[in-house]
């Protein structure tokens, strides 16, 4: 029974060897990459150097479109991708693959694999289109029938974009935005304002690039008078009446508390007080003194 088992461990072994030599592995996740369209990109292959009779392919989706050996012979199949990479493809010695000047249908899946090693790696490409600088314009027409004589309507747009993010920026701050997911013709962002200065911009965005336009064309609208808009100003001045209310009422309850307190304090003192009736004895002026002539009986001293 012994027997059997080191038998049984040592052809586990055995297998687990020849599993390492022959360099298979599980394939790693799949991995991303993200590029502006015309910009070159290189997908790695994760190989450090092709052994002897191995041969590194790569696959778009389910077409083969490149294959690359040990003696660095490099073969292109474009035909089977009907084209779309004719001449913008490129393999290392390690198998790596760099597609130049990319192109916006260069998106998708990529599968690098190994005659010797199987599937080595997924790389998950997105190009993105190059971003126009959006445009700010006023809308004349809504302007003109707006309510509000004072107030204007600023659209910004850009046009053929997608998966990209249009917003308009009053400072560092977000007003409002949309999300383009599909190509579209025109993309209109609406801004309604009172008036504008030249913190306002439109900012068009996707994941890697942005774009953006400042709004610095005062025949747009009217340009604001210095100092904060007016809401904002009117909203200070609300503020500090209500602090000067505050501090003279503050001041008002001192002194109303101070006082009411000296008036205690001095009933309190006028209660410990204790005031005595005065007396006066009156002196009479007229009464004699008594004279030695009057009947005063004098008696003697003796000694002894």
């Amino acid at each position: 029974m012994p027997k059997n088992i080191n038998d049984m461990d040592m052809f586990i072994f055995i297998c687990l060897c020849l599993w390492s030599l022959n360099g298979v592995f599980v394939a790693d996740a799949v991995k991303s990459e993200s590029v502006t369209e015309g910009e070159s990109v290189s997908l790695n292959s994760s190989v450090t150097q092709i052994q002897t009779h191995e041969e590194i392919e790569w696959k778009f989706g389910d077409f083969l479109i490149a294959k690359v050996n040990k003696n660095k012979e490099s073969k292109f199949y474009d035909e089977s991708a009907a084209g779309r990479f004719r001449d913008r493809l490129k393999l290392d010695q390690t198998g790596s693959l760099t597609i130049i000047n990319s192109r916006t249908t260069d998106s998708g899946l990529y599968t690098v694999s190994s005659s010797s090693r199987g599937t080595i790696n997924t790389i998950n490409l997105t190009v993105y289109a190059r971003l126009p600088v959006p445009v700010i314009s006023s809308n004349s027409s809504l302007n003109s029938s707006s309510s509000s004589s004072s107030s204007c309507l600023l659209v910004c747009s850009a046009v053929n974009v997608s998966h990209v993010t249009l917003s308009w920026f009053k400072g560092n701050s977000v007003f409002s935005s949309i999300r383009v997911s599909d190509l579209s013709s025109r993309s209109d962002l609406l801004l309604h304002l009172e008036c504008v200065d030249d913190s306002y911009s439109c900012v068009l965005n996707n994941p890697i690039r942005n774009q953006t336009q400042h709004l610095n064309n005062a025949q747009l609208c009217h340009t604001c008078a210095a100092g904060p808009p007016v809401s904002l100003t009117v909203l200070i001045s609300a503020a500090a009446a209500a602090g000067s209310l505050l501090i003279v009422a503050a001041v008002g309850i001192f002194c109303i508390c101070r006082k009411h307190r000296n008036t205690h304090r001095e009933e309190t003192r006028a209660e410990e007080i204790t005031y005595a009736d005065p007396t006066f004895n009156r002196r009479n002026r007229n009464k004699s003194r008594p004279r030695e002539e009057d009947n005063v009986v004098y008696a003697g001293v003796s000694r002894r």
